[in-house]
């Protein structure tokens, strides 16, 4: 017997929630790793410019389409698909473009659980004062233990698995929001604190340069990709999330004037984050590299050898623990509410059920690190199959989709109407030609080059 599909959807209470919530899920990890390290490494300020240029050109008007579609669904994003495509008269088919974002972002989470309980393993230690005195070697050996640890991981992404599931449910007002509205501010401040006092402890010269001095021989075709590829992944665009919050907002909500805000506090904190992280490499000779890294093998040996490394430490620790928590509660969701709406099972029973499945998925990633280290898929590791598959194929193929979706499919003025736009406007016309003719080339783009590499 069919389920019937509930039709009771809540709304965030205000518009500062929702943002904060909009901006937890698209402020991750990589925001405070993967940005400084590339603009560091791309050109510096130059390579800011270009990023901030595609972030308007291709992030902006791709998130704008999500919390569209997802407003105007007024479901889980699988559910939303369906309802979209038969109010335009198209296929239904393209319901399963809602299940695939929701597939996506259901194995980045049985992953990205696992770097959480890392973050939470690391405020633990910094807390017990581990990393007085560390240096680059002991730095290096603590991480590799911790990898070779498969116990201690496994306990690390229960925990975090665990806390994301307490909040998820108890539902949107109860849980999500109480939860957005203690962690944003406190990972806004914690990232401007780290910022301030990294540029009194460190070398904030040579940092700021690394960042910010524009140099424009390093802006090629493949800086352009990059940032272009930094830009569409760093706002979470195809990720189900976008969309689940979106079917939150109620009515009257400015959908162009959040996705913009969205958008321009995912970068600043971003830049906040460099701040906060290569004044203190700089200062005390060590090597910017990028990913896990520079987070859990040079910053440790940074704060065990500065004055005050010892209390800001725990603090830079807790601020990634805050960023991942926000970034799964929103890609935990989608899936939840699916179940819930279809009657399945409760809220309570529905997160019991994914938070355990993706644990239980967790644990490919974790073993990929230690007893499964030697079983390879296509000359990959299963963590970095996943991040491969996920990363470089799935969010731009659902990315690409949305964007063919929402420009050529969707009636244009049911699209205006929820924009609050005229359709012979001058702001709904260039989002248009956006969505139409500038994403879904730079996109099949970037699926051509990341199956390539």
């Amino acid at each position: 017997m069919a389920h019937k599909i509930s039709e009771t959807r809540h709304h965030w209470t205000n518009r500062l929630t929702f943002l904060l919530a909009t901006v937890g899920f698209s402020v991750g990890l990589g925001n405070i790793w993967r940005f400084p390290y590339i603009t560091g490494e791309s050109g510096g300020g130059a390579f800011v410019v270009v990023y901030l240029g595609c972030i308007l050109l291709i992030g902006l008007p791709l998130v704008m389409a999500e919390m569209m579609m997802g407003r105007r669904g007024q479901a889980s994003p699988w559910q939303t698909m369906i309802r979209l495509a038969g109010e335009a008269g198209a296929s239904a088919k393209w319901g399963w473009l809602g299940a695939f974002t929701m597939m996506t972002a259901f194995l980045i989470t049985s992953y990205y659980a696992v770097i959480g309980g890392w973050t939470l393993d690391y405020t633990a230690r910094a807390l017990s004062g581990a990393f007085v005195g560390s240096d680059g070697a002991h730095s290096v050996t603590v991480f590799e233990s911790l990898l070779a640890d498969s116990w201690r991981m496994m306990a690390g992404h229960a925990v975090f698995l665990a806390l994301v599931g307490v909040v998820v449910s108890r539902g949107l007002k109860g849980g999500i929001e109480k939860a957005v509205n203690v962690v944003m501010p406190l990972l806004f401040g914690l990232v401007v604190l780290l910022a301030l006092y990294a540029l009194w402890a460190g070398d904030a010269a040579a940092g700021l340069d690394f960042l910010f001095t524009p140099d424009f021989s390093k802006i090629g075709f493949s800086t352009v990709l990059a940032a272009v590829g930094q830009a569409f992944f760093s706002v979470g665009v195809a990720m189900a999330a976008m969309m689940m919050y979106g079917a939150y907002l109620g009515p009257d909500a400015e959908i162009g004037s959040s996705a913009l805000v969205v958008c321009l506090a995912d970068t600043g904190v971003a830049v906040i984050a460099g701040i906060a992280i290569f004044p203190l490499v700089f200062a005390f000779g060590l090597e910017p590299s990028g990913g896990p890294g520079l987070v859990f093998q040079t910053l440790p040996a940074a704060f065990g050898q500065m004055t005050g490394g010892w209390f800001f430490a725990p603090l830079f620790f807790l601020a990634l623990v805050c960023a991942a928590f926000t970034s799964c509660i929103a890609i935990t969701e989608p899936w939840v509410a699916w179940i819930e709406e279809h009657g399945l099972m409760s809220r309570q029973k529905a997160v019991v059920a994914i938070i355990l499945l993706l644990w239980g998925i967790g644990l490919l990633t974790v073993f990929s690190f230690s007893g499964l280290k030697s079983l390879t898929v296509f000359g990959l590791t299963i963590f970095g199959f996943l991040d491969f598959l996920t990363n470089s194929i799935m969010l731009p193929v659902g990315g690409l989709l949305i964007a063919l979706f929402a420009g050529w499919v969707m009636r244009p003025l049911t699209v205006a109407r929820e924009f609050n736009l005229e359709p012979a406007g001058l702001s709904f016309r260039l989002w248009r030609i956006l969505v139409r003719y500038v994403a879904p080339p730079v996109i099949l783009a970037l699926i051509i080059l990341g199956v390539g590499e």
